[in-house]
């Protein structure tokens, strides 16, 4: 949907149907949709504010262009120069607000299952009251007293709570490869394509990965030095050879007929991808050349260039960056993957092999209820009979990406000296993480293929 419809909606104070009161040119739309991007919004506002509070150029600017600064500042009790409102303590009480807020939401909508209920009546309209409350919880956390204590307290609960959100995806991906072997092995006992498509694209796969491992292995090593990252090249590198192996092995084989290379494939991709995107997160090694001059050794040196225009490379990145969360809250809210996380697949019998297997089938879209126009967008209301995805889990992984951004943007551990000029400022603390976020990919992925043979007696889905 457009991003003016989107943004025109914030003058509904109440309704169902948020789209309802959009223009003509937008597209039909569901009601569930739009109400999942409305509380995006809210999620991309919180952020966008963030992002500015962590900006030294920002506060520069305002400091030179905004007339009678200091007294305002003096006026809204923010300090002399507004230091109240900028670095890190502010956006742990901005992202304070916005956590309690989802998180408020997601004890409200706990166990509906009905759209017509009053509760689920709140959830999807009173979107001009939301956003004024979202504000106050913002705003009200610059007053909680005993400031240090609360943000030394908050630092741990964001920690937390940004480890879940990473688990989460993680475990997702997993869920998501084994479910796309599982469909398109469904199609192959019917049709031979879906056999070559399986080879084709597992092919792909391992040749990115190696293809990544030889890059890596070329621009973040050199003879002398860079152990770190011959280390943890050769170990990721030797990882996603061992899952391949154990994906294939005939005991696994004979306790999961579907388990496969494809499976290992995605996990060899997304483990190189961030062993690649740890690397780039390391801070940089640096040596005495024969001059006596420091140089930085273990990165690639076109690499050094492109973090000349620091602007242009944090703006672009920090865009890409919280794209990829949004992306990943959207997604993981949805029925299919709840259910996962809690253990619920299809069937083998009810798969229907698609080439875009994560995509609703034709014949559930056609099951719609009512259609109704208001003279404006076409609203299609798809939760007549019951709702198409978990209102509470929708807001608890909301409530944990809130912790995520509030983490990511002030450098983790690393906050005291956090800018977001200097975002991709290598910090130890993220290298770790990123690492850590690998090997629990591959031990995760390991776990579902070992733990039949672990505990014969129970039955795993995957």
């Amino acid at each position: 949907t457009c991003v003016f419809c989107l943004t025109f909606q914030l003058a509904c104070c109440c309704g169902t149907a948020a789209c309802s009161l959009c223009c003509k040119c937008c597209p039909k739309i569901k009601q569930s949709t739009s109400t999942r991007f409305m509380y995006a919004l809210y999620f991309i506002l919180v952020t966008i504010i963030c992002c500015v509070m962590m900006s030294t150029t920002v506060a520069n600017e305002m400091k030179t262009h905004i007339p009678f600064y200091k007294q305002m500042c003096k006026g809204i009790q923010a300090g002399e120069m507004c230091e109240k409102l900028v670095g890190y303590s502010a956006v742990y009480k901005v992202c304070f607000g916005m956590a309690c807020f989802f998180f408020l939401f997601f004890l409200f909508t706990i166990k509906i299952n009905n759209s017509k209920s009053c509760r689920a009546y709140i959830h999807n309209g009173f979107w001009l009251i939301k956003l004024i409350v979202l504000a106050a919880m913002c705003s009200g956390a610059f007053f909680i007293p005993d400031q240090d204590t609360f943000l030394n307290a908050w630092r741990y609960v964001g920690a937390t709570g940004g480890f879940l959100f990473i688990a989460i995806q993680l475990i997702l991906l997993v869920e998501f490869a084994h479910k796309w072997n599982k469909n398109w092995t469904a199609g192959a006992n019917h049709k031979q394509v879906w056999n070559g498509l399986l080879a084709l694209v597992t092919l792909t796969l391992y040749s990115i990965a190696v293809a990544a491992l030889v890059l890596m292995a070329l621009f973040y090593t050199r003879p002398e030095g860079c152990l770190h990252n011959k280390v943890l090249i050769g170990v990721n590198g030797g990882l996603c050879l061992l899952v391949s192996l154990v994906a294939i092995s005939p005991c696994v084989q004979n306790r999961q007929p579907h388990s496969g290379l494809l499976q290992s494939g995605v996990i060899s991709c997304y483990v190189m991808y961030l062993t690649f995107s740890a690397l780039s997160s390391k801070p940089p090694e640096t040596i005495l050349d024969e001059n006596n001059r420091n140089i930085t050794i273990c990165v690639p040196e076109f690499s050094q260039g492109l973090h000349r225009d620091e602007n242009l490379v944090t703006g672009l990145g920090t865009t890409i960056l919280f794209g990829c969360i949004l992306y990943s809250c959207l997604t993981s809210t949805t029925r299919a993957s709840s259910e996962a996380l809690r253990g619920i697949y299809a069937t083998a019998e009810t798969e229907v092999a698609r080439c875009c297997f994560c995509c609703v089938p034709d014949g559930d879209a056609d099951a719609e209820e009512h259609v109704e126009k208001r003279g404006g967008q076409t609203v299609v209301y798809d939760e007549k009979k019951g709702t198409v995805y978990s209102y509470a889990y929708f807001h608890f992984v909301f409530f944990l990406a809130s912790l995520y951004v509030m983490m990511t943007v002030t450098h983790w551990f690393h906050y005291e000296s956090a800018q977001i000029e200097k975002f991709f400022t290598g910090t130890w603390s993220i290298f770790w993480i990123k690492m850590v976020s690998c090997w629990v990919c591959v031990c995760l992925y390991l776990w579902t293929l070992i733990a039949p043979l672990c505990c014969p007696t129970r039955e795993f889905s995957v």
